[in-house]
């Protein structure tokens, strides 16, 4: 069932491009019932669960002579990330909708992206890994080169060599895992089981470097990030959405199943550099974000800040004595839910945001004013997710920011300090942002400005119901995330 739903889209996608000439709305209804169709698979996998260890596994050989297989499976980890992208892929699909040119190949594309985000996080392999994660670089750079505006290609082609020269670190990085394996392998399970380089401290060293590289690229924190904001700013909305909620998933999510239990203990000795680096990107993100005049770039600014706050939270529990738990239990399980709620809240806003150029044809907050009046619908939702970004409590940022704070003081109390600080820059650059958009007087010099659209509204108002569903009710996600957080916590601490 889960190979199944890893590749519907993609047999979905081959369909689509050998039909010939299929009318628009049917492309459209099809897209969606197959995005439909792949939410209910992973709830039915997450109702069907019977953890907290490896579930729905399959494990069949592929390349025996070098070590790898065909092993995929989900646990606490795996379940929610598989949940967020059959949420955020659908809700891109209901958003496309509203219209979107050459619908057949951007629908197909998008189908076919949605299978490597499944396959990756499902992989137990290494290279069924790194092979998700190298198409996936190859469906994005083909969604903002296609189907982008402004410097659409320069950002296309800025996007594929930074991520495609980090993948390639990570591949030296698997490689060096393997050769030091006994008998070798590049089985994830295995290798969590062996920690092969534990003990030896210049070659763990070596291959977490090479490891962290290229799961920082992708993440990305500073300063690996200066790809992101061309590339979310020149995207389409629905790149943007799936590039912010779940392709820079892959890089948090890798630390957390590869870099952490894997290399146990290079991953301790050096957490304050990752410490060190979640703090600067946690702020360094906030402030630049503050001082952008243009949305959607704003928006892509506060995920390298929300990013920050995961490796602060990661790199914390490689620091927390062994004798504190529970401390460590809280901080990964907050890391994990900050990946599930940014995906959710910042997917809408960057939906959202391409309301405004679909408007306006510019993102500029100092084009726009005196919305709210024009545009109620539109302001409602963008304040709602704004709030929810900015961690308001009953919503899932403000859960994910409290565990990952709370998880962290213990053991590094002046960083997390300082990384609290990025939370007042947020909530000021959100309230100025908002106050730009839709107070004061109407300022854009073009056409009438149109409010929602359906397709628009029921595109993002599920997303941000999620998100407030878990600020309310957090144990829907936390009964999920929190035994495998432990387990993860254990790995790191023997």
């Amino acid at each position: 069932m889960l190979s199944l739903t890893v590749f519907a889209p993609l047999a979905a996608a081959v369909v689509l491009i050998a039909w010939p000439r299929p009318p628009d709305s049917v492309v459209r209804w099809s897209w969606i019932a197959v995005s439909a169709t792949e939410l209910a698979l992973v709830i039915t996998l997450w109702a069907t669960y019977d953890g907290p260890g490896i579930g729905h596994e399959t494990n069949q050989p592929w390349l025996p002579g070098a070590g790898s297989a065909y092993h995929i499976g989900v646990d606490g980890l795996s379940l929610p990330m598989l949940a967020l992208t059959t949420a955020v892929f659908l809700a891109c699909a209901v958003y496309s909708l509203g219209g979107q040119r050459d619908i057949r190949r951007f629908a197909a594309l998008f189908m076919a992206l949605e299978t490597t985000c499944l396959g990756l996080f499902a992989a137990l392999d290494l290279i069924v890994f790194f092979v998700f994660f190298d198409l996936s670089i190859v469906g994005m750079y083909f969604v903002i080169a296609g189907w982008g505006h402004g410097n659409a290609d320069r950002s296309a082609l800025k996007f594929f060599l930074y991520t495609f020269l980090g993948s390639l670190a990570l591949l030296l990085g698997f490689i060096g895992l393997y050769a030091a394996s006994s008998p070798h392998t590049f089985d994830m399970v295995e290798l969590t089981r062996q920690t092969p380089l534990e003990g030896d401290g210049s070659a763990g060293a070596l291959v977490l470097l090479a490891l962290a590289v290229g799961l920082a690229v992708k993440t990305p924190t500073f300063p690996f990030h200066t790809w992101l904001p061309p590339a979310h700013t020149d995207a389409p909305a629905a790149g943007s959405a799936v590039l912010a909620a779940v392709l820079l998933k892959m890089g948090t999510y890798g630390f957390v199943r590869i870099a952490m239990p894997m290399l146990p203990g290079a991953w301790r000795d050096y957490a304050p550099a990752f410490v060190v680096i979640g703090v600067v990107s946690a702020l360094y993100g906030a402030l630049v974000a503050l001082a952008q005049t243009d949305f959607k770039r704003m928006i892509a600014y506060t995920s390298v800040n929300h990013m920050g706050y995961i490796l602060l939270a990661l790199g914390a529990a490689g620091l927390i004595a062994d004798t504190d738990a529970q401390a460590r239990s809280v901080a990964v399980s907050g890391a994990v839910v900050q990946m599930v709620s940014h995906g959710l809240i910042t997917g809408s806003l960057f939906l959202l945001a391409g309301v405004l150029w679909d408007r306006g044809r510019t993102y500029d907050m100092d084009r726009y004013g005196g919305l709210a009046a024009h545009t109620p619908r539109f302001a409602a939702l963008t304040a709602l997710a704004a709030f929810a970004s900015l961690g308001l409590p009953g919503f899932s940022g403000f859960i994910a920011e409290f565990q990952i704070f709370a998880g962290s003081i213990g053991s590094a109390p002046v960083a997390t300090a300082l990384a609290l600080l990025g939370i007042l820059v947020t909530a000021g650059l959100f309230l100025w942002a908002l106050h730009r958009l839709f107070l004061g007087p109407l300022r854009h010099p073009g056409p009438a400005v149109a409010d929602l659209r359906p397709a628009e509204g029921w595109a993002t108002a599920p997303l941000l119901a999620a998100a407030l569903a878990i600020g309310i009710f957090p144990r829907l996600l936390l009964d999920m995330i929190d035994p495998a957080a432990r387990t993860a916590v254990d790995l790191v601490a023997r």
